[in-house]
């Protein structure tokens, strides 16, 4: 996919959308279809197709991803129920918006194993 027919880069940029959180790098906001009472999608502004896309000058990018996430679970007061962090790559696991991104999801029981 082009990035410029990319809908997580229009939200990164500014475009479209409602930021939940933002710094210079990474963006949070509301799943559109959640899949749980807490669904989040934290994104690099940087275009990457998916975690496939990451080399050794990303690791700081895929731990703000993280830290990211860590980060807005405290602030919502999810960590004493917990919550899942989900990154699928590739339309076979379930990708279907074609920008590197971490799903935070929360609020209801989570089955073992996913999908």
């Amino acid at each position: 996919m082009n990035k410029d027919d990319c809908v997580f880069c229009r939200i990164a940029a500014g475009e479209t959308g409602a930021p939940v959180w933002q710094d210079e790098s990474v963006v949070a906001f509301h799943d559109l279809s959640p899949r749980a009472p807490t669904h989040l999608l934290i994104i690099p502004r940087e275009h990457l197709e998916s975690a496939d896309d990451l080399t050794p000058e990303h690791e700081m990018l895929a731990g703000r991803l993280l830290t990211t996430a860590a980060r807005l679970a405290r602030e919502a007061g999810l960590v004493n129920g917990g919550y899942r962090l989900v990154m699928n790559t590739g339309a076979g696991a379930g990708q279907s918006v074609f920008h590197l991104h971490l799903h935070l999801l929360a609020g209801r029981p989570f089955a073992w194993p996913p999908g």
